[in-house]
């Protein structure tokens, strides 16, 4: 494993981290918890020491997972950063609750699924920038840090994107901007990077596989059940994407190297991205993720 330093955090963060999205119930299936230990086991073994969860993946059913993984194991081995910012009311349904009393609340609720006394990264969740310019809420922020609940935040920013949470991120204490990157969406370059490397900001790049399509097992026509977020998805975009995939498989990946661990090592070939932070289903694609270190110099 290669490690690199988040930022100016002074958090020494593994380049392959582990998203757990899916451990929330949206991806297709449910997790037992045999199921996730299994999962950070792996993870454990191959030198991951970044764990990235999020209230909303269930109702903290991702972080109650690996909360009670972290309570039989080593925690200090563990970079552990959560989220903020979402109720979850059911497959692909939230509810927005980003007031500084509501995310207070919020706060205790990760604690006690996380079962820790700090988290090490609480980041902003894909919120508007009306929710996100609330002088209110980062001043409660600053309060949970000082009193030791909260070691770093950090801002998720939402899919399709803001560059204003990017340039003010430094003015309300940010340190760490997470942003959907990899090769079909490479906006951070230019939307969020600038601004990351003016304000020595971390970046952790989640989605780094397009939500599987980069592993480059999709042909044109697959189609996704109705459990499974990708069915959301609109199915023309859906299509063209997996039609380019193709392409750069053969184009651009070089012969004998498996696509995913490619397109993880792209991400990573900036420095200003210290993390990936892919989901992963069992074990195997656990290892199959932190064999793309080998790929990445430096």
């Amino acid at each position: 494993m290669r490690y690199r330093i988040l930022g100016d955090t002074g958090l020494r963060v593994s380049v392959i981290g582990i998203g757990t999205w899916q451990l929330g119930g949206e991806w297709g299936r449910a997790f037992s918890q045999a199921e996730a230990d299994a999962i950070f086991d792996q993870a454990a073994g191959e030198g991951i020491n970044l764990v990235d969860t999020a209230e909303c993946y269930g109702d903290h059913t991702a972080e109650r997972l690996a909360g009670e993984y972290l309570a039989r194991h080593d925690r200090s081995r563990w970079i552990v950063a959560t989220k903020f910012g979402h109720r979850f009311r059911g497959f692909m349904q939230r509810e927005d609750v980003f007031s500084a009393d509501e995310v207070r609340r919020q706060l205790e609720d990760s604690l006690r699924s996380l079962r820790v006394e700090r988290i090490d990264l609480y980041q902003f969740h894909s919120g508007s920038d009306a929710f996100f310019q609330n002088e209110a809420l980062w001043a409660m922020l600053a309060e949970q840090r000082r009193a030791g609940k909260i070691r770093h935040l950090g801002i998720s920013i939402l899919g399709k994107g803001s560059e204003i949470q990017a340039r003010e991120a430094r003015h309300w204490g940010v340190e760490v901007l997470q942003v959907v990157y990899n090769r079909l969406d490479r906006r951070p370059e230019q939307m969020y990077f600038p601004h990351a490397e003016r304000g020595h900001l971390g970046i952790l790049a989640r989605v780094p596989l397009a939500s599987g399509l980069l592993s480059g097992k999709y042909r044109p026509g697959a189609t996704f059940p109705p459990n499974d977020v990708r069915a959301t998805f609109d199915p023309e975009r859906m299509q063209k994407n997996i039609a380019e995939v193709e392409r750069i498989q053969k184009e651009e990946v070089p012969p004998g190297v498996p696509m995913s661990q490619w397109a993880l090592a792209w991400c990573l070939k900036n420095p200003l991205v210290s993390a990936v932070i892919p989901g992963c289903k069992d074990p195997a694609q656990v290892r199959a993720n932190a064999a793309a270190a080998a790929l990445v110099e430096g």
